[in-house]
């Protein structure tokens, strides 16, 4: 088995964290994975995986060879696809990642118009609503929102949302419409546990941020479960703009406390820093980012 070939099989080990599963995804036997990393291990004279009965990671040495490997693997693919010809239409796998109702209701539409546009395509899409680290879990590209810390990804801004509170017009004729976050103590809250959301709720009020510890009556695990239960007027919640663009411009949902909202956050796609990167993703991200660019819930 060649260089290539070699690293092909020790990337596959060290994502799917086993030799069945990597023989299962490069589609070969069992013995012939152990083998190459085998084979592996004593051309570079160091360990790459730590094994026991129940797992197999990678050590310290493996950790590093895997970051120098990925890159590589990564040119060799582009280069490949550069010499038959397929960098002209996008072609094979990607995949996406995005928070859960976001990548519902904005992302989806992209996917299937770039799956129409491009037949040779397919694209995996997982939604989940916490940060997703892009090179350790293999993914092409992501939707941020919020400030970004990670410096090794490329960002495009593609919008931004707000963070606020809502509430159906029924509760609040009902239960009378907050002037201060200090009044919301008096109200019926709901509280999302999921994700990085915080249990507190953090307002401004004169140029000072200030966290308040929120009591709610009701704690869900989703987002949608939150705005449900605020449309059928139970109380008030915490939500990024665009979740509720349609119930707000249905008057279902009003913003409260509008005054001591924090400033917008900016909404990013992020992708590898690669100094190659394929016609099927950056075909996919310009896409996308057009799409987002003229979504009225983002600009």
């Amino acid at each position: 088995m060649d260089q290539i070939q070699l690293m092909r099989v020790f990337v596959a080990v060290a994502q799917t964290q086993g030799f069945a599963a990597a023989s299962r995804q490069l589609n070969m036997s069992p013995p012939t994975v152990t083998r190459a990393i085998a084979q592996l291990e004593e051309h570079l004279a160091v360990k790459l995986f730590t094994r026991t009965t129940r797992y197999v990671r990678v050590t310290d040495a493996g950790a590093r060879y895997l970051d120098d490997v990925r890159p590589i693997l990564e040119a060799v693919q582009v280069a490949n696809e550069a010499a038959r010809g397929l960098n002209a239409v996008p072609q094979g796998k990607i995949s996406v990642t995005a928070p859960v109702l976001f990548g519902q209701q904005c992302v989806v539409p992209s996917v299937l118009e770039y799956l129409d546009l491009f037949p040779e395509t397919q694209v995996n899409a997982v939604f989940l609503d916490r940060i997703v680290n892009l090179l350790e879990e293999d993914y092409d590209v992501g939707v941020r929102i919020g400030e970004l810390a990670d410096s090794s990804m490329r960002a495009r801004k593609v919008g931004s949302v707000r963070f606020g509170l809502i509430a159906s017009p029924e509760y609040l004729e009902r239960a009378g419409i907050p002037q201060h976050f200090s009044e919301l103590t008096a109200h019926s809250l709901i509280t999302v546990q999921a994700g990085n959301l915080s249990p507190q709720w953090k307002f401004v009020e004169q140029g000072k941020q200030i966290s308040q510890r929120i009591q709610s009556r009701l704690s869900v695990s989703t987002n949608q479960a939150a705005i449900n239960a605020c449309v059928a007027g139970f109380g008030i919640t915490r939500v990024l703009s665009y979740q509720v663009a349609q119930e707000l411009a249905d008057n279902k949902l009003k913003f409260v406390l509008e005054s001591f909202e924090q400033s917008p956050l900016p909404v990013n796609i992020v992708h590898r820093e690669d100094r190659l990167s394929s016609t099927k993703v950056r075909s996919f991200i310009d896409l996308l980012a057009g799409n987002l660019l003229n979504n009225k819930s983002l600009n």
